[in-house]
């Protein structure tokens, strides 16, 4: 909205030709997320606590200190993300832009699915949310019709084309199947990062990180100059996508506050199904949903615990791991919860790292 009213002035005033770069603006909108996430957190907490009375139902086959530790803390903690996000990126992006409103489709959509599961758990007393195939529902329902939104707005073969990092010259093209190549994409980064948040700051981090490398690539992909340069493929409008980034790495700051050990909220399935499914749309529209396996490595190998753990239950009636996701696994090992978080943050700097380096490598 600022960029809309003041970019205009510029010739006027010099200040407001700052609004011309997508870079300002970052910075200008994950500055703003982060004091009004900061500014609004106590009230949101105070506002949940009273409406949920007892808190988030703990799991009763989870690790036994989680239901004396964690007892009666709030969920839904994610609408101070969602908020913040939303605020922010609609105040600093360029509101004439496609791919922005895309892709908060997709944050909001997700968001609302989370919302109801989250207010289902509370309400029931359960850990039982909206049934799972009603939810793989709304989320396909959702991400095809974003995806098909994002592929409109693409120009040329490689709207509809899957790009392979390191390899410079090889888009493999997906033509009618992109769409739903693409609804994957979001589906599996939305309950990635939902089966990731079980630890105190556990899910915000990573998610921080890997916003922050995609702001990175969607102003390199969205400047012709830098993707030249590069040898990256050109995403005509895809720089703005750099601000709403940088917007959820300050929501993600100032939910951190909050959430940092021991919690005082819980991000809820409102805030990881929305944030992961940001993070689906935001690789898409950059043509980098590979390197969004990289960068989000940590989520992955969360849910492929999962997958397996389920997988060979069902074959040997064996576990694999004592308890899935991962990060739990080494709860029952003994380790402590700060200790998983940590290390876990550690591995996901890793893994950002070597998906920033793939930029280079051509």
């Amino acid at each position: 909205m600022l960029y809309i009213v003041f970019r205009p002035l510029a010739d006027e005033f010099i200040l407001f030709n700052l609004f011309r770069y997508i870079t300002f603006r970052a910075g200008a909108a994950c500055l703003t997320a982060l004091i009004a996430s900061l500014l609004l957190g106590p009230a949101v907490i105070r506002w949940l606590k009273l409406v949920q009375r007892q808190g988030q139902p703990i799991r009763p086959d989870g690790p036994a200190r989680h239901l004396v530790e964690k007892k009666g803390t709030p969920t839904m903690g994610g609408l101070l993300i969602l908020g913040t996000l939303t605020i922010s990126t609609l105040l600093w992006v360029d509101l004439r832009n496609g791919y922005v409103w895309a892709v908060l489709f997709v944050t909001l959509g997700y968001g609302a699915l989370g919302f109801c599961d989250d207010y289902l758990k509370v309400t029931r007393r359960n850990t039982h949310g909206v049934p799972g195939r009603m939810k793989l529902f709304v989320q396909a329902a959702v991400g095809f019709t974003a995806a098909i939104w994002i592929t409109s707005l693409a120009r040329g073969p490689l709207g509809t084309a899957l790009t392979v990092p390191i390899f410079k010259e090889v888009a493999i093209p997906l033509g009618y199947f992109f769409p739903v190549f693409g609804t994957l994409v979001m589906m599996g980064a939305s309950n990635a990062v939902n089966l990731t948040d079980g630890l105190d700051g556990l899910a915000i981090v990573p998610t921080m990180i890997t916003a922050g490398v995609f702001s990175l690539i969607a102003y390199l992909v969205g400047n012709r100059i830098f993707a030249d340069y590069l040898q990256l493929n050109p995403v005509v409008g895809a720089g703005e996508l750099a601000v709403f980034c940088a917007a959820l790495v300050g929501a993600g700051m100032g939910f951190l506050w909050y959430n940092a050990p021991p919690a005082a909220v819980f991000m809820g399935d409102i805030g990881s199904l929305g944030i992961g499914g940001a993070l689906g749309a935001v690789a898409m529209a950059t043509k980098h949903e590979i390197v969004l396996m990289i960068v989000g490595g940590l989520f992955v190998v969360e849910t492929v615990s999962v997958i397996i753990q389920v997988f060979w239950y069902k074959r040997t009636g064996r576990r694999v791991f004592l308890m899935a996701p991962l990060h739990h696994h080494f709860e029952k090992k003994g380790w402590a919860e700060p200790t998983i978080v940590i290390r876990f943050w550690i591995i996901s700097m890793i893994l950002a790292l070597v998906g920033l380096a793939t930029l280079k490598i051509r």
